[in-house]
C-alpha cells in the first residue's frame, strides 16, 4: 500500500524580525510570513528560495514583475516569470507546489527585500524552514489529491499542452501513450485508486463492492472486469448516464459480461447514486474502503480537483458495506434504514478520529446539522472548495454568510455553470471569473474543458474549520453539502478531526483559491490598471493593509503566520 501524508502540521522560524511558518499539504506547502512593522520602510516584498532534497537552491518565480504589466489581453506566451529576489512576492503567504516531488526535506529560505537607490533591491532579514512534502501518514489511513492543473504553467512546461485523451471519447482506448500525463495529473489520488485495485486483483480471496457515479476511465474498467464475479456494483442510472453519448452504459455492459447480471445493479435513489466507493472484502469480511470526491472517470482523475481517502480499518469498511448492501438490495428503503439515520463515530489505532454519515436521509438535518454547527462555532477560519453553492440548506447558507462575519477569516472557491466563484472574506457575493474568459486564455484542446456544466473543474466537496485552532475539522466525501442532495442522493460525508489532515485540506483550498484568484484579477486588469508589482513611489503601500487591525488582510497575516 502506498502511503503519503504529513509528519508535522507546521513549523516556525524567527530571525531578526522575520518569521516563516510552513504548513505541509499533499506535495504542497503553504508558507506564511510575518515581519516586524518596524522593518517595513522601503519594504518591497518577500523572496523565496527553495532547495529540494539533494538539489540546488533556486528562487521561486513570480508571475508579476516591476517592468512587465499584465492585462486581460495578455496571452500565456507573453507572460514573463521573474525570480523572486528580483520580483518579490507582495503578499504575506505563498503556496509552493513543485511540479515534481521527491522524498526528503525541502528547505525554504525567505528573505525580506528592500528598495534602494538606483532601482536595485537589497536583502534584509532572512528566515528559513524545512518541511517534508511526502512524509508518512496514519498507519491505516491515507488520502491524496488530484492536481486539477490541466490549465497551468507546469502542465505546459512538462507536456507542451499535449492532449490527455483521444479526440473520440471511448472507454477502450490505449492509455499507454498518456501514462506520464495521467500519473502527473492524477497525482496521489490516482495512485491510491490503482494501488487499491491492484491489491484486490492480486488476492483471489478478495471480493470488491463498488459504488460508481461517473465511470469511463479505461484502466479502472479493465481492472473491474478482471475481478470477474468477485465484483458487485451499484451504478448510477440517472439520465446523464443513460443518454446516447454517455459512456456508462458501455461500462455497465462490460461489467455484466464479466461479473454477471446478478452482481450489477443500477439505480439513482431519488436523483443520483452519487458515491464513489470501493470496498475490499477478504473471505466475505470488509477490511478496507476507498472513498472521496473523485469519480472513476477521465475527468474525475485527470481534469478535476478531487480527493481520495483510504481506510484500512474493518469497522470503517463494515459501515460502508452496510450502506452498500442496503442500496444493493433495497435502494428505495435506504433513507429510512438504520445506516442512514445518524453519524457514526470511529477511532482506533492507526486511523484519525472521525465520523461518517450516509445519505439519502428522511431529513437533511441528519447530516448537515453537524457541519453547520461547526461553521457557526468557528473561532478563526473557514476554508472550502465545493463544486457549487447553488443549492439550499443550512450549510450553504452559512458559507454564503461568512463574508459578513468580521471575526472569521473565510476563503472559498466554488463553480457554477457560468464560471468560477471565489469567496473572499469581505465579498459575500463572490468574485466571478467567467468560462468565456478562461476559454480565451487556455490553449487548445483545453479550452473545451472550461465550459461549465459537464466541464466542472472544482469538484471537491470539503470544508475546513479552524485548521490551526484548538478544534480543527474537515468535512469531506462525495456529498455536495446541499439539503436537496442529502435527501435525494446516495452519498457519504465524513468529519475528520486530525490536525495534520485538516491542515492539508486547508492548504489545498488556498492553493486552488490563489490559482483562480490570479485569473480573476487578470480578467479585470487594463492598460490603465494593469497587474504589476508596486514600486517604492506608491502612496498607499501594498503592505499597509496587513498591519491595519480594521483590514481583513491583517487577520490573514495573523492567522497564517502564527505557526
Amino acid at each position: 500500500m502506498v502511503i503519503w501524508g504529513l509528519a508535522m502540521i507546521h513549523s516556525n522560524h524567527l530571525s531578526a524580525g522575520l518569521s516563516v511558518s510552513a504548513y505541509p499539504g499533499d506535495g504542497t506547502v503553504l508558507l506564511a510570513f510575518d515581519l516586524d512593522p518596524s522593518l517595513t520602510l522601503d519594504f518591497a516584498g518577500f523572496a523565496i528560495q527553495r532547495t529540494p532534497p539533494n538539489g540546488t537552491p533556486f528562487y521561486l518565480s513570480n508571475r508579476l514583475s516591476f517592468e512587465t504589466p499584465i492585462t486581460a489581453t495578455t496571452t500565456p506566451q507573453q507572460r514573463v516569470f521573474t525570480p523572486s529576489n528580483q520580483a518579490p512576492f507582495q503578499k504575506f503567504r505563498w503556496v509552493d507546489a513543485p511540479a515534481t516531488i521527491v522524498p526528503g526535506s525541502y528547505h525554504y529560505q525567505v528573505t525580506a527585500m528592500y528598495f534602494q537607490a538606483g532601482g536595485e533591491l537589497k536583502a534584509g532579514a532572512t528566515a528559513a524552514v524545512s518541511v517534508n512534502l511526502l512524509p508518512q501518514q496514519n498507519e491505516k489511513f491515507t488520502f491524496g489529491f488530484t492536481r486539477g492543473d490541466l490549465s497551468s504553467q507546469a502542465y505546459a512546461a512538462k507536456f507542451k499542452n499535449a492532449p490527455f485523451r483521444p479526440a473520440q471519447k471511448s472507454i477502450d482506448y490505449d492509455t499507454a501513450p498518456y501514462k506520464q500525463q495521467y500519473d502527473w495529473l492524477g497525482y496521489h489520488a490516482r495512485t491510491l485508486v490503482f494501488s487499491f485495485l491492484e491489491e484486490c486483483l492480486a488476492d483471489p480471496e478478495v471480493t470488491v463492492d463498488l459504488f460508481a457515479y461517473d465511470l469511463d476511465e479505461p484502466d479502472v474498467i479493465r481492472s473491474l472486469e478482471k475481478l470477474g464475479n468477485r465484483l458487485r456494483a451499484v451504478l448510477d442510472d440517472a439520465p446523464l448516464h443513460t443518454g446516447a453519448t454517455a459512456m456508462e452504459p458501455l461500462a455497465k455492459a462490460k461489467l455484466i459480461a464479466s461479473a454477471g447480471s446478478a452482481n450489477i445493479k443500477t439505480g439513482h435513489f431519488h436523483r443520483f447514486a452519487h458515491c464513489k466507493v470501493l470496498i475490499q472484502k477478504k473471505n466475505g469480511k470488509p477490511i478496507r474502503v476507498l472513498t472521496g470526491s473523485a469519480n472513476f472517470s477521465v475527468r474525475g482523475l485527470y481534469v478535476q480537483a478531487n480527493n481520495v481517502l483510504v481506510f484500512e480499518d474493518a469497522p470503517t469498511a463494515d459501515l460502508y458495506e452496510q450502506a452498500f448492501n442496503q442500496a444493493f438490495t433495497d435502494m428505495a428503503g435506504f433513507a429510512k434504514s438504520a445506516i442512514a439515520a445518524q453519524w457514526f463515530d470511529l477511532k482506533g489505532k492507526g486511523i484519525p478520529p472521525y465520523s461518517v454519515c450516509f445519505s439519502p436521509h428522511t431529513s437533511a438535518d441528519t447530516s448537515l446539522k453537524k457541519v453547520a454547527s461547526a461553521i457557526e462555532q468557528a473561532k478563526g477560519s473557514v476554508l472550502y472548495a465545493i463544486m457549487e453553492l447553488a443549492g439550499s440548506g443550512m450549510v450553504l447558507d452559512d458559507l454564503k454568510a461568512l463574508g459578513s462575519n468580521p471575526n472569521i477569516f473565510s476563503y472559498g472557491v466554488t463553480q457554477t455553470a457560468k464560471g468560477l466563484n471565489l469567496y473572499k472574506p469581505d465579498a459575500t457575493n463572490g468574485l466571478l471569473v467567467s468560462f468565456s474568459y478562461l476559454k480565451s486564455k487556455v490553449p487548445p484542446p483545453f479550452d473545451q474543458e472550461w465550459e461549465g456544466g459537464m466541464g466542472q473543474v472544482i469538484h471537491h466537496k470539503f470544508i475546513v474549520v479552524d485548521f490551526n485552532g484548538e478544534n480543527p475539522v474537515v468535512f469531506t466525501g462525495s456529498s455536495n453539502l446541499a439539503a436537496g442532495g442529502e435527501q435525494d442522493n446516495g452519498d457519504n460525508l465524513l468529519a475528520i478531526y486530525d490536525p495534520a489532515i485538516v491542515t492539508a485540506y486547508a492548504v489545498e483550498a488556498i492553493r486552488l483559491i490563489d490559482h483562480f484568484h490570479f485569473r480573476v484579477a487578470m480578467s479585470t486588469a487594463t492598460t490603465v490598471t494593469p497587474l504589476v508589482l508596486q514600486g517604492n513611489d506608491a502612496v498607499q503601500k501594498w503592505w499597509q493593509p496587513y498591519y491595519d487591525p480594521k483590514n481583513i488582510k491583517c487577520a490573514e497575516r495573523s492567522l497564517f503566520a502564527k505557526g
